[in-house]
C-alpha cells in the first residue's frame, strides 16, 4: 500500500537538528535534492503498489534518495543507512522532516528500491532534471535580453582575470633549440625505417650526420645562459641536417 504524504517538506533552514544550527543550503545534497523532481515521478511509483491492501511502503523520495547515496558513496546497503542515520544532509535528501536517531529504514529495503526502480524511470528522471535544466537557462537569457532591450544595466557577477603569460611547463619554448635536435632524430627514426626494404638495391644508407649534429647540439645545450648569435649558428645548421645525402 502506497500513502502519499500530504505536508510538504520543510526548507533545509528551517530543518529540525537535536542540537543548535541549520543545514547549509550550499550543501552537496541540498543542491542535488532541488534538482530531482521527486513529486514528478511519486505517482508513478506509486502505481506499483496496492492503494488499499499491503503495509504502507516507504515514499518514492525516501527510496530514490537512499539508491542515489548508496551509488554516490559507493558503499554496501548496511554501511548506506549507517551513513544516512549519523548525517542529518543525507535524512534531508530522502525527505525526512527533522533530524532522527534511528535508521528510517532497514538495509533489506533497498533489494525492493532496486526492483522497483529500473533503468528506464532513471533515464526518465534524468531527462527530465535536463529539460528542466535547459527551460531555466533559457529563461535567464531571454531575461538578459529583454533588460537589454528596456536598456538597463545587467548587474555583473564577479571579475574574470586571463592570464596569457601563464603555460604548462612541458610544453617548451618555440625557438628552442630542444624542438629541431627532436625534428631531427624524427626524421632520422623515418629513413631508417624507408631505408630497411631497400637494403638491396641500395648499397649506402643515406647519410645524415646525425654524429656531428648531436654533438653541435649537446655543445650548445649544455650552456646555463645562451646568447643570440650561437643559438642563430647552432639553429641554421640543425635545419641542414633535415636534407640527407651520401656525403658528410
Amino acid at each position: 500500500m502506497y500513502r502519499k504524504e500530504e505536508q510538504p517538506l520543510p526548507p533545509p533552514e528551517k530543518f529540525e537538528l537535536p542540537f543548535e544550527g541549520k543545514l547549509s543550503p550550499n550543501n552537496r545534497w541540498v543542491i542535488m535534492a532541488e534538482l530531482i523532481p521527486w513529486d514528478d515521478f511519486e505517482e508513478e511509483y506509486a502505481k506499483l503498489f496496492s492503494a488499499e491492501k499491503g503495509a504502507p511502503a516507504k515514499l518514492f523520495r525516501m527510496a530514490l534518495g537512499t539508491l542515489i547515496i548508496k551509488e554516490k558513496l559507493g558503499t554496501s546497503d548496511r554501511e548506506t543507512i549507517e551513513q544516512i542515520r549519523e548525517n542529518p544532509y543525507l535524512q534531508y535528501f530522502i525527505g525526512l522532516n527533522c533530524y532522527q536517531q534511528e535508521p528510517p529504514l532497514e538495509s533489506s529495503m533497498l533489494v525492493h528500491f532496486r526492483k522497483r526502480i529500473d533503468g528506464e524511470l532513471i533515464n526518465k528522471i534524468n531527462k527530465k532534471i535536463v529539460k528542466r535544466e535547459i527551460d531555466k537557462s533559457d529563461k535567464e537569457v531571454k531575461k538578459k535580453d529583454c533588460l537589454q532591450e528596456k536598456g538597463e544595466k545587467i548587474k555583473n557577477k564577479g571579475k574574470l582575470i586571463l592570464d596569457a603569460t601563464c603555460a604548462p611547463a612541458d610544453i617548451k619554448y618555440p625557438t628552442d633549440l630542444g624542438i629541431l635536435n627532436q625534428a631531427r632524430i624524427e626524421t632520422e627514426r623515418i629513413i631508417d625505417n624507408l631505408y630497411k626494404p631497400l637494403r638491396v638495391k641500395l648499397r649506402k644508407k643515406p647519410r645524415t650526420s646525425r654524429r656531428i649534429a648531436r654533438k653541435e647540439y649537446l655543445k650548445v645545450a649544455k650552456k646555463r645562459k645562451l646568447s643570440y648569435q650561437p643559438r642563430f649558428r647552432t639553429s641554421k645548421s640543425s635545419i641542414k641536417y633535415y636534407k640527407p645525402g651520401f656525403n658528410n
